[in-house]
């Protein structure tokens, strides 16, 4: 828990690249270097932008340590360990743990939809096994389930690991009413591009979000102009974003960010595993029009 001051800001979800079907681990440790060098925050390993649905427990593993072992400590990394199953979970959260994470994000069990009560015994037992940081990913539209505030306070005091939550949903008023009852300290990531901005206005403590993958700069910044109580500039960084952050959601997440990364030579292929598919063609047009309004295109590896 010393460098829980370090989670904090832009952590993007970094994207799995494929070639061939297989995980090509050599580029995604060149996506690693990119998000340091590019001023990331931290990076975030087998977030739902990395498809990890489609992954195995062992390619999930192998990601994270290699982010560990490229990230070399320079920024903190952050493992996303959920599953639909607590077996499984558990394994992934013990491979993070020893691989040195320094912190989990894990996602609320998808498909099955628990109660509540459910959801609280699922987090206790995970976190009863380390003593890391551990936060919940909140993203119903994915998972089909919430969490209250009353568990999050509930998870609160039980768990004094637990110091936060992604919140991937259209909700400032939840953010809110969570730093009220558990503290500023509480850290809220912003989980939806559109709302990255407004929501660290009122106390998120930074952003896990896809566009990341594309524009980390950016979104480094934005969170330094907030935390600088300079308004004016980050929201112009905000709308500078704005049709970006709208074509990450042109299709599902991350086809169109993988064909826009593909664009501009931030990685070599656009695959997916199935069921992902690569972005249609007339996708693909849409998604250069986006580029080029943005001045993204000019330079940049076609």
């Amino acid at each position: 828990m010393a460098d829980l001051e370090r989670i904090k800001g832009s952590i993007p979800p970094v994207v799995t690249p494929f070639r061939d079907g297989d995980v090509d681990f050599d580029a995604y440790a060149g996506l690693i270097d990119f998000q340091v060098r590019e001023g990331s925050h931290g990076v975030l390993v087998n977030g739902t932008t990395a498809e990890p649905s489609t992954l195995t427990i062992a390619e999930r593993n192998q990601l994270v340590d290699i982010a560990v072992e490229t990230a070399n400590g320079k920024v903190p990394v952050v493992a996303a360990t959920g599953s639909q199953s607590l077996a499984e979970t558990e394994v992934l959260t013990r491979h993070a743990v020893k691989a040195g994470v320094d912190a989990l994000l894990i996602v609320t069990p998808y498909y099955i939809r628990p109660p509540q009560r459910g959801l609280i015994e699922y987090y206790l037992s995970l976190a009863g096994q380390h003593e890391i940081p551990w936060m919940i990913y909140h993203i119903p539209g994915r998972t089909a389930v919430s969490v209250t505030l009353d568990t999050m306070c509930e998870l609160r005091e039980k768990s004094a690991n637990f110091v936060g939550m992604k919140h991937a949903v259209n909700d400032l008023g939840f953010v809110t009413e969570c730093i009220a009852a558990l503290g500023s300290d509480f850290k809220i990531f912003v989980g939806l591009e559109e709302l990255s901005f407004p929501m660290m206005t009122i106390g998120a403590c930074g952003l896990m979000n896809a566009v990341g993958n594309l524009r980390p700069d950016v979104l480094s910044k934005m969170c330094d102009a907030v935390w600088q109580s300079d308004l004016q500039g980050g929201r112009e960084l905000h709308q500078r974003l704005l049709e970006i952050n709208q074509a990450v959601f042109y299709d599902t997440n991350p086809i169109p960010i993988k064909y826009m990364m593909k664009k501009l030579g931030i990685m070599p292929t656009n695959e997916h595993r199935l069921p992902m598919v690569p972005a249609t063609p007339e996708l693909e047009k849409k998604l250069d029009g986006v580029l080029e309004r943005a001045g993204l295109l000019q330079g940049a590896g076609e």
